[in-house]
């Protein structure tokens, strides 16, 4: 399974470094995040209601991660009179948070993709871009499983293995990368957190992910799939 969203990262943050900070004390950025996602959840199902079964997603590729498949689209909504405003605290509106759609097709929930998360990621692939020049393989760390490895900080110049903040448990990830080079974020900390705290049927085979989304305003991006194995969230490698 290849996810092929990371050339994104330096494109988003160049636009977030240069829109985020001076809007980030606005009035409106200070509704709560699940005030405001109250109101774009709403919204969205009443387009959907409206529009005879459409849904205010932007375009894109097949291959794009899941939980970042289907961004919202707020233009149409906006145009249509279904949202007044968009959030303060969304992207387009200088936010941290991206609004996404886990499943157009069913439930339609409405998560946030945390963009604060891409920072350490984006720096870390640029410093792994510059490895790769010079090398033939990736800069390859701990083996975790056949597709997963850590990443080999001391390779890449960094003084410690360099980790991402969880939306979720705000515990610091590790990083990972897989085969091909690919940077993940590991969420195993926070899906064992899950599979303890929450009741749930899920079995070995089953992408356990959605325990984070149901219960949270984010969802897990930049994960590779999981599952769970002995009670203990793994990562669900292909066959």
């Amino acid at each position: 399974m290849r996810y092929t969203y990371l050339a994104a990262i330096p494109f988003i943050l160049l636009l977030l470094s240069g829109c985020m900070y001076p809007q980030s004390e606005r009035t409106e950025n200070q509704v709560s995040n699940e005030e405001q996602l109250t109101v774009v959840q709403q919204a969205v199902e009443s387009y959907r209601e409206g529009e005879d079964g459409l849904v205010p997603i932007q375009t894109k590729d097949n291959d794009t991660h899941i939980y970042e498949k289907y961004l919202i689209d707020f233009r149409p909504m906006q145009e249509k009179g279904y949202i007044s405003e968009i959030p303060g605290n969304a992207f387009e509106e200088g936010g941290v948070y991206q609004y996404t759609i886990v499943d157009p097709e069913e439930d339609l929930k409405v998560r946030l993709i945390d963009l604060q998360t891409t920072e350490e990621l984006r720096s870390v692939n640029i410093r792994l871009d510059t490895y790769r020049q010079e090398h033939t393989y990736p800069a390859f760390g701990q083996k975790i499983t056949d597709q997963v490895y850590s990443v080999d900080y001391e390779k890449l110049g960094l003084q410690e293995a360099p980790t991402v903040q969880s939306p979720f448990t705000q515990a610091d990830l590790p990083i990972v990368m897989d085969l091909e080079g690919n940077l993940y974020i590991d969420y195993a900390y926070d899906l064992n957190q899950a599979l303890e705290e929450t009741d749930h049927d899920y079995e070995e085979g089953d992408d356990i992910r959605p325990l984070l989304v149901d219960d949270s305003s984010f969802v897990p991006a930049y994960s590779m799939p999981y599952t769970v194995e002995d009670g203990q969230a793994v990562f669900m490698e292909d066959e």
